[in-house]
């Protein structure tokens, strides 16, 4: 799991005012739409500055861009599990099998790019392991340049494949080329700095089958990203408990679960099961709706994942295949959602124990776990038994 009670990275600046920090949040938004669309950006620091294309969606066009900003030969930047895969040969990063949320699983990797793979076909099919391998040429390890572990962690807040295309900038890109410019010190302080400035943009009573008194409060980033839902459960107890703690979860987004009723997770269940429980709970509750989707991937590349489980991973293996970690997600921004509708104080509704000590790292007091399991429908048996095998959820 990504850090979520670290200081803010070196080289940000916690004294920053809301106009600095709302243009830091933008510039990274808008350097992952970038990303999203083909278009190189740029990625400066102190060790100076990278020309950036996602290997997944540049074009062509956005090689030749990449090309005239650059001042010497591209390099492919990998997560070490994906480098490994791709030179078929264990890379010293990549070496056994790495814990969740370790620098080993963080790392990167650079690979030297032979004219015949700068092409966006053999790019995609280096970028992604559900695609079809047919590579004219093997890449060859090379050193990992700088600024390569802040261009990685862009293409995940795009929610793209980590897999970058990247070289060193000449020092009239920005200008001659019209090429978007983001700071590195943004990037990496994006995942305290987004949560930190969220704001309450919309709410409205929306009675709900199991919970007739609810309401929803929609919370925006100053990036002006998705945003993340508070449900707040009103009890329907004969006896109600003003003034309790309530019961609250923190559910990570499942379209697939939580809309379609996919059998491969239990999220769709944990999701109604969790509003029927706070209804009938003397306290109420709260449900975090975030919008993380596949711990954090992102709903396209959790797809990939399931291919990858229907070809023998588990969950944990199909997103480290991808190149992401074991889980991706950060429990800031439930910590401020919660702070800000004035809820210090929580039992939490989980099996998960990243979250309970998630939530207690960010301030809030946790004052107990409320189990919340369900059996096995027969098709995510597998998934289960990974929760609580690798992940250490507690479903027994």
């Amino acid at each position: 799991m990504a850090p979520i009670a670290s200081q803010r990275p070196q080289g940000a600046n916690d004294a920053a005012s809301p106009d600095a920090l709302a243009s830091g949040l933008r510039a990274v938004h808008r350097a992952a739409s970038e990303l999203r669309r083909g278009t190189p950006i740029l990625l400066g620091g102190p060790d100076g500055t990278l020309v950036v294309a996602a290997a997944e969606t540049v074009s062509a066009r956005g090689l030749r861009e990449l090309a005239a900003a650059a001042r010497g030969p591209a390099v492919l930047l990998l997560a070490p599990v994906r480098a490994a895969a791709v030179l078929q040969r264990p890379v010293p990063q990549a070496l056994g099998a790495p814990a969740v949320g370790s620098a080993a699983e963080m790392g990167v990797v650079a690979l030297r790019l032979p004219p015949s793979l700068l092409d966006p076909a053999a790019l995609r099919s280096l970028a992604d392991p559900t695609a079809e391998r047919l590579l004219p040429e093997q890449p060859e390890r090379t050193a990992t340049p700088p600024q390569a572990l802040p261009a990685i962690a862009l293409a995940k807040l795009a929610r793209l494949l980590p897999a970058l295309v990247v070289a060193p900038a000449a020092e009239s890109a920005a200008s001659r080329l019209d090429l978007f410019a983001v700071r590195a010190a943004d990037v990496v302080a994006y995942p305290i700095d987004a949560p930190a400035s969220l704001t309450r943009v919309a709410e409205a009573r929306v009675p709900l089958e199991d919970a007739p008194e609810a309401r929803i409060i929609a919370f925006r980033a100053a990036d002006g990203g998705i945003e993340h839902l508070a449900i707040l459960v009103d009890s329907t107890a004969p006896t109600p408990t003003p003034g309790a703690v309530p019961l609250v979860r923190v559910h990570s987004e499942c379209f697939t679960g939580d809309l379609l009723g996919s059998l491969r997770c239990d999220c769709g269940p944990q999701l109604r099961g969790a509003i029927k429980r706070m209804a009938a709970d003397p306290a109420g509750g709260v449900l975090l709706y975030l919008a993380q989707e596949g711990r954090g991937i992102g709903l396209v590349n959790k797809l990939r994942a399931y291919t990858l489980q229907d070809q023998g991973l588990d969950t944990l293996d199909a997103n480290r295949a991808l190149g992401y970690g074991a889980d991706e997600r950060n429990f800031w921004v439930a910590a401020e959602m919660l702070r800000a509708i004035a809820v210090p104080r929580v039992r939490l509704l989980t099996n998960n124990p990243d979250k309970l000590a998630g939530l207690a790292a960010c301030g809030i007091e946790v004052e107990g776990r409320e189990a919340h399991q369900f059996e096995g429908n027969g098709v995510n048996d597998g998934y289960l038994e990974t929760k609580a095998r690798r992940f250490g959820h507690l479903l027994t």
